[in-house]
């Protein structure tokens, strides 16, 4: 059939073709299990080790220890802190330094002279023990100078009350935050080289066997190029979806259910930015395996793109602040630096549909100069093309 007469939805033929191969690939399966698990895994160790309990052993002398260790013990609990203190009486100072310097205690607590107490560590301050303990020595003296002074604690404390109201509630705390924008930029940059490095390694070997001949005599080189792209374009969403939904479960398995809801209008937001930009990356990376001949080319021909993938990472993880505004602006930058403005809750309503729009735009621009260079190099086999010389071969 010549190509001038092919049916124009045969696109639809290529990408069934790519997503059966896809679900046939035992690799990308098992992969795709692995990643999931662990996903799901790594929260729920995550949760487990926020959750537990930080046990601190205290070796104490002196009249009045034991009341100090169970007023920090009252102390962490009302301030949610996730550690207790174990008082181990000794019979002198010297027997808790000795406990101390043998690590068999975190930390030490004896009188000192004239007055007050005396915290003692190894090599380095436990913080916990410093914050809670030290709180608790100075709550006691407090309660006993104001019982002198005639006072109850609630006098004394009169007016010293300190609240601390959010107006955004829905904020996400900032180190969950960080997080979700990490691992936003991780899943683009996994997605982007694996569907990536498919797409350009299939191309190639289709030219080096010479099956690209039959299929350009059959199928407009357009129609093959769309059906390539929309097809793992489609796997890549499917994947990608997949590995967001079991983080969110995962994280409202680990007591976040609170924040579940903001971090995955955040996640929606990613995985739309993600497949408009995808378009243009899987076109890029049609034309780095079309630049090529042979499949040990793609590593020269497909650098650009590594190039690109490793800056939208790196820009993910490292910018901040007005940097991050800017980028989150940024056709393929957005991709993974506006859900992470969303995630800290500093993007306004319509800043990520403008940024959405500003993709498109660079997409649609970038789609057609791929289209152009993966035509004209594809039927090129006296050797491997750059994108200038592809840009220049005649159709």
């Amino acid at each position: 059939m010549s190509t001038d007469f092919a049916p124009r939805g045969v696109w639809r033929i290529v990408a069934a073709r790519e997503i059966a191969v896809k679900l046939r690939d035992r690799n990308f399966l098992v992969s795709t299990v692995i990643t999931i698990v662990a996903i799901v895994a790594s929260l729920a160790i995550t949760g487990f080790m926020s959750n537990r309990t930080d046990e601190i052993d205290v070796a104490v002398a002196g009249a009045g220890a034991d009341q100090i260790v169970a007023t920090a013990n009252d102390l962490a609990a009302s301030a949610d802190k996730k550690v207790t203190f174990t008082a181990r009486p000794q019979p002198d100072v010297a027997a808790v330094e000795r406990r101390v310097r043998d690590e068999e205690v975190e930390v030490g607590l004896t009188p000192a002279e004239p007055g007050g107490w005396r915290l003692i560590g190894d090599s380095a301050q436990n913080d916990d023990a410093a914050t809670y303990l030290t709180a608790a020595v100075q709550q006691l003296a407090v309660q006993r100078n104001a019982a002198a002074a005639g006072l109850s604690l609630a006098q004394l404390g009169s007016g010293g009350a300190v609240t601390y109201d959010l107006l955004d509630r829905s904020a996400i705390e900032p180190g969950l935050a960080r997080i979700v924008s990490f691992v936003f930029a991780f899943l683009f940059y996994a997605a982007s080289i694996l569907f990536g490095m498919s797409i350009a390694q299939s191309v190639v070997e289709e030219k080096q066997n010479r099956i690209v001949e039959i299929l350009a005599s059959a199928i407009p080189l357009r129609q093959l190029l769309i059906g390539k792209v929309l097809g793992n374009t489609v796997m890549a969403f499917a994947q990608l979806a997949l590995f967001v939904g079991a983080g969110l479960i995962g994280l409202a398995a680990t007591g976040r259910g609170d924040q579940v809801a903001t971090i995955a209008g955040a996640a929606g937001w990613f995985v739309v930015f993600f497949v408009v930009g995808f378009l243009a990356l899987a076109s890029l990376w049609a034309v780095a395996g079309a630049l090529a001949t042979r499949t040990e080319d793609l590593q020269s021909t497909s650098m650009p793109m590594s190039m690109l993938i490793m800056i939208v990472l790196f820009a993910g993880i490292f910018l901040t602040d007005t940097w991050l505004v800017i980028a989150s602006y940024v056709p393929l930058v957005s991709i993974v630096a506006m859900p992470a403005r969303l995630a800290e809750g500093t993007a306004a309503w319509w800043e990520p549909v403008v940024a959405l729009i500003l993709m498109a735009v660079g997409t649609y621009g970038t789609v057609l100069i791929a289209e152009k260079m993966y035509r004209r190099s594809l039927m090129q086999t006296q050797g491997r093309l750059t994108m200038r010389q592809a840009l220049a071969v005649e159709d």
